[in-house]
């Protein structure tokens, strides 16, 4: 057996399913193992889009995606995406082919690129220890969650694997468990807290997180909050309070910025999820658990930091204050509250002065509407840009598998791809992917690719017809906003000439089409030019630029 075939093998034998790539001559064969050994291959149009498309995949399905590339310019195609995984800690495993001589046209420091977006640089070595080689990869992913580069010289690819090689899975990796000491203090704190809320950030997504801190908020009495990556964890319990930062609705940030004692749980408190720190009072107690102890303190001091996995962290402090049989404490959990929760927690409850005009939509009465129309069973992937907080807060999602949130590297341009990745995960719900004018366009090659794949997404383009980041930002009257704003295009046009259903939405009235597609059991795209009202730079903007 040939390195190649035996690379496909191996992923496929043990548990990969799905791979996304654009195929050339340096990937095509272990491509083709990869599809033998049972697992899907999805062709983009780009390789950054094929990048996105995996990282959402990843995300949504809980499972390790594998992105294929070819060497050299098809390896730098996907740079921004595989940089989005990495700074996302996506289980992604980037199978690229290496070219070994310098005097190749595609010959780069392939290792040193991964290196320097964040990623882990591996490289399978020799047919001796090619198996070995992909095992520690996948066991990377797997364990630590982490994008993985794993580069396959083109030479070695072609060599016969001895016939006593094999790979042997490392040993699970067991997440550490807080140390006595800090513990003690942190149910310390926990016990005296009146009014304590817990943030959990993408490190509650891991297996058993999400319940284990939940226990806890029980017996704490805590409030539950998420930063936007983990949207919907706590959807179904009567004590959360949604999304914490720059999406935050005013009740939101009230009982955030109220809380005695804050608590984040694989949570980065970066400037995003605490408004720039204006979310958490200055006699706040603040504490931070993590898996990775860089991360505590790095984007703002702590009292306390607990080096621990998130379930284990949360597990031991529950007994803790379970212990002696302490019976459970009311905290924030008051029943006056509650009323207040059920009753004015979502954005999608708030009134507001609609801004629409004749012949243009505002954002809000855009999504607002959207959210009516739409299955409660929807995943919903989002684009950078002025727009993203419209969709963000307005479009209910189920659960944390319905948020496809790629903002890590802001880049502006994966929302489609990622929508097509997050749909193939979760095909069980209607996609929708919330782009800006922009983004669409940017884009706009992998808009074939859901086509060419039957997918039924809803492409929902919020079209001011400009960058409206930095319009807003810079201000009416700069020098230099005409390389940021473009004519007002007919973009459902364009989509109908990608194959996709396109209709123009100026009025809510429009949107009546959008029930009429749902209803028909779509088999392509439906994309919604959607002209917006200007809002002068959306709340989530100003948070975003400290203004």
């Amino acid at each position: 057996m040939l390195v190649h075939e035996a690379i496909g093998r191996y992923l496929t034998e043990h548990g990969v399913r799905a791979a996304f790539g654009v195929v050339g001559s340096g990937n095509f064969h272990f491509t083709q193992a990869l599809v033998a050994g049972g697992a899907r291959f999805v062709a983009a149009r780009h390789e950054g889009g094929a990048a996105t498309m995996a990282d959402a995949y990843a995300r949504m399905s809980g499972e390790v995606a594998v992105l294929s590339l070819h060497q050299g310019c098809g390896y730098t195609n996907a740079l921004t995406g595989i940089t989005e995984a990495a700074k996302s800690r996506t289980p992604l495993l980037v199978l690229t082919a290496e070219a070994g001589d310098p005097a190749s046209n595609f010959f780069i420091d392939q290792p040193g690129l991964a290196a320097g977006v964040g990623a882990v640089p591996l490289r399978v070595g020799s047919p001796g220890t090619a198996l070995r080689d992909v095992a520690r990869a996948l066991a990377i992913c797997a364990q630590q969650r982490r994008t993985v580069v794993l580069n396959v010289p083109i030479d070695v690819q072609e060599l016969e694997l001895p016939e006593q090689e094999h790979g042997t899975v490392p040993a699970a990796i067991a997440a550490p468990q807080p140390a006595p000491e800090p513990l003690a203090e942190f149910a310390r704190l926990l016990s005296e807290a009146a009014r304590p809320v817990f943030i959990v950030g993408r490190g509650g997504r891991s297996p058993g997180a999400g319940e284990a801190v939940r226990e806890l908020g029980n017996q704490a009495g805590a409030l539950l909050a998420t930063s936007a990556v983990s949207r919907g964890l706590f959807n179904d319990d009567p004590w959360s309070i949604d999304v914490s930062g720059g999406f935050a609705s005013p009740l939101t940030v009230e009982l955030v910025s109220q809380a005695d004692l804050v608590v984040a749980f694989g949570c980065a408190l970066n400037m995003w999820t605490t408004r720039h720190g204006a979310l958490i009072g200055a006699d706040t107690r603040v504490v931070q658990v993590d898996l990775d102890p860089a991360a505590i303190g790095r984007h703002r001091g702590v009292d306390l930091g607990l080096w621990g996995g998130i379930a284990e962290t949360a597990r031991a402090a529950t007994a803790l204050l379970r212990s002696g049989g302490a019976p459970p404490r009311t905290g924030y959990r008051r029943p006056e509250l509650g009323d207040r929760l059920r009753t004015g927690l979502r954005w999608n409850q708030l009134p507001f002065d609609d801004a629409s005009t004749e012949d243009r939509i505002d954002p809000r009465t855009l999504s607002a509407k959207l959210n009516e129309l739409l299955p409660a069973e929807r995943t919903v992937s989002l684009d950078s840009g002025n727009f993203l907080g419209y969709p963000s807060m307005y479009l209910d999602v189920p659960d944390e598998y319905g948020f496809c949130f790629t903002q890590a590297f802001q880049s502006v341009g994966l929302g489609l791809a990622s929508a097509i990745g997050a749909a193939l995960a979760r095909p069980d719900r209607v996609p929708v992917a919330a782009l800006g004018d922009g983004g669409f366009l940017m884009g706009l090659s992998e808009l074939e690719t859901a086509v060419r794949l039957g997918i039924p997404l809803l492409v929902v383009v919020y079209n001011d017809a400009m960058y409206g980041a930095e319009v807003h930002h810079f201000g009416a009257g700069t020098a230099g906003l005409d390389n940021v704003t473009f004519p007002d295009g007919d973009l459902a046009a364009l989509a109908r000439g990608h194959g996709c259903e396109g209709l123009t939405v100026r009025s809510a009235d429009d949107l009546a089409a959008v029930k009429d597609w749902l209803s028909s059991a779509p088999r392509r795209p439906l994309v919604l030019d959607a002209k917006i009202t200007s809002d002068g730079g959306a709340w989530w903007l100003h948070e975003a630029f400290g203004h």
